[in-house]
């Protein structure tokens, strides 16, 4: 508790930390992380067309559909595997002065989430273009997003430590991370499962399923059952859990682990 309080205090220091990890990240670059931007429009306008024919959708359903699941994919898969290296990469300064560590912890969340303030722009340019109007069930998104920052932080907390004494981890997360993109429904439409029995639990027992569609539901303006909200929560408790009494058990060793 002790460690939060004192990070959370220093949330000046936690946003200038971030936005020099983007400026240096992107030195001597003319349009510096606006490069991200362009690379995925490219790959979203790619995408889009190829995937719309092979599933015979409506492009003007599909893009907005693709461009607001990759994004958020992007930025969830970005908070996982930078949260596993959240304090590898700050070995340093870990090392050579006293600094809360959930100050890293939140270092990885704010660099990511600059990086996502620069991706939505796509996602904004294709929604005018195809006239996806904006509704007050939009607003269920801004929760989303805050239990999406909250579980960032705790994997950060659990698995920055973990992967600091086991340095196989982070390329088993990595690995994780590939297989879950194309279970999850990023490039597809969870109804194309319905009337497969056997091929519904790759949504019934798949975490990132509920915690994208949190999100992207209310953007698209389609219905949200309320259990998908209630499995995000359980999902998030558990992490949130487990972070904690890690945390709490690893704090003092994390010194010497990296």
């Amino acid at each position: 508790m002790a460690d939060l309080r004192e990070g959370v205090h220093l949330w000046r220091l936690i946003a200038v930390l971030g936005f020099l990890d983007i400026k240096l990240r992107y030195r001597g670059s003319a349009l510096g992380p606006f490069w991200l931007t362009i690379s995925m429009g490219v790959q979203v306008g790619a995408m889009a067309f190829i995937y719309a024919d092979l599933f015979h959708t409506d492009i003007h359903t599909y893009l907005p559909f693709l461009s607001l699941s990759l994004i958020a994919w992007n930025y969830l898969n970005a908070l996982v595997t930078d949260g596993c290296g959240c304090f590898i990469q700050s070995d340093s300064v870990i090392k050579g002065m006293r600094m809360p560590f959930t100050v890293h912890a939140a270092r990885s969340l704010m660099r990511n989430t600059m990086i996502l303030a620069h991706n939505i722009v796509i996602v904004i340019a294709v929604f005018a273009i195809m006239g996806v109007h904006q509704s007050l069930f939009s607003f269920m998104a801004l929760p989303a997003f805050g239990l999406w920052l909250v579980d960032g932080f705790a994997f950060s907390l659990l698995f920055g430590a973990l992967c600091a004494r086991f340095r196989d981890v982070p390329q088993i997360i990595s690995a994780i991370m590939q297989i879950a993109f194309f279970i999850t429904p990023v490039m597809w439409n969870a109804n194309i499962l319905n009337g497969h029995r056997e091929a519904l639990f790759l949504i019934r027992f798949n975490p990132f399923y509920y915690l994208l569609e949190i999100l992207r539901a209310p953007l698209l303006g389609t219905p949200l059952p309320a259990e998908t909200w209630i499995y995000a929560l359980i999902i998030s408790s558990i992490l949130i859990l487990f972070s904690w009494i890690a945390f709490a058990r690893t704090r003092g060793r994390i010194a010497f682990w990296v």
